[in-house]
C-alpha cells in the first residue's frame, strides 16, 4: 500500500478522536482496530510518555495486547509505574522499514509504521490476575516456554507490577514505497530510491551457565515478529 494509493473509503475510523487524527499526511493515518492491532505485534517494544514530579519523561518497555487493551509491566516499586496508574499516558510504538532517498535533500524520508494509543493507565490489582497477564505475555512473545519454566513465586509477583490501557483512542501512521519528487527534480540525473530495514529473530545464543546436556528447545522456533 503506498503513501498515495492509501483507500480509506473501506476503513473503520473507530479510533480517531480530534487528539489522534493526524493534523498533516491524512492519507498515512489509520484508525482501525486491525491495522493498529498489527503494528502493536510487529514491534513489542513501546515507548510511554507520562509525566513524573510534574515534568515530561518516557518509560521504554515491553507491551502485549488483549482484547481491546495493551499492557506493560515494571517492579511493584517502580516510580514511573505508580506516577502512571491512574493518570492519562501515551503509548507509542514504532517499526522502521527504510531510508527513502529522493532526488532533493527536502524529499528525504523513512519508511515506517507507528502507533499512538491515548488513554488512562490502570494498575492490575489481584496477584492472581498479575499472574495471568505475566503467563499471557510470556505466551505471546515466546509461544510455548511458559509451561518448561519454573512456577513464579508469591514474592515474585508480589514484586511486579503490570499496568494497562483501554484501546479506545489511537492512530496508526503507515509510509510506504518510493520518494516523491518535485515533477522537475525527474529529470535530474540522480539514484532515488529506498534502502530497507529489517528487524529479525537472529539464531538462539546459548547460556554458558547452561547444564551440561541441555537441549536448545523446540519451542525457539515458534518465536516470531508479528
Amino acid at each position: 500500500m503506498s503513501q498515495d494509493t492509501a483507500d480509506h473509503s473501506r476503513q473503520d475510523d473507530s479510533l480517531k478522536t480530534n487528539r489522534s487524527r493526524l493534523r498533516r499526511a491524512h492519507n498515512r493515518g489509520h484508525y482501525d482496530r486491525e491495522t493498529l492491532y498489527q503494528v502493536l505485534a510487529a514491534m513489542p517494544l513501546a515507548q510511554i510518555a507520562y509525566q513524573l514530579d510534574g515534568a515530561p519523561s518516557i518509560l521504554p518497555t515491553l507491551q502485549w495486547r488483549e482484547g481491546e487493551y495493551v499492557y506493560w509491566h515494571g517492579s511493584s516499586a517502580s516510580r514511573a509505574l505508580r506516577a502512571m496508574d491512574g493518570q492519562k499516558v501515551c503509548m507509542s510504538v514504532t517499526c522502521l522499514d527504510g531510508y527513502v532517498l529522493a532526488r532533493s535533500a527536502f524529499h528525504h524520508s523513512v519508511n515506517y509504521r507507528s502507533a499512538m494509543i491515548f488513554g488512562t493507565a490502570e494498575r492490575v490489582q489481584s496477584a492472581s490476575k498479575v499472574a495471568g497477564h505475566l503467563e499471557a505475555m510470556v505466551d505471546q512473545l515466546f509461544p510455548g516456554r511458559w509451561e518448561m519454566l519454573r512456577a513464579m513465586t508469591d514474592q515474585e509477583v508480589k514484586a511486579t507490577g503490570v499496568l494497562r490501557m483501554r484501546i479506545d483512542e489511537a492512530a496508526a501512521k503507515i509510509r510506504t514505497g518510493a520518494p516523491k519528487d518535485d515533477v522537475e527534480d525527474y529529470e535530474l540525473p540522480i539514484w532515488a530510491g529506498v534502502v530497507p530495514f529489517e528487524t529479525k529473530i537472529g539464531s538462539p545464543i546459548a547460556d554458558p551457565a547452561n547444564l551440561e546436556g541441555v537441549t536448545q528447545p523446540q519451542h525457539l522456533q515458534q518465536i516470531r515478529i508479528g
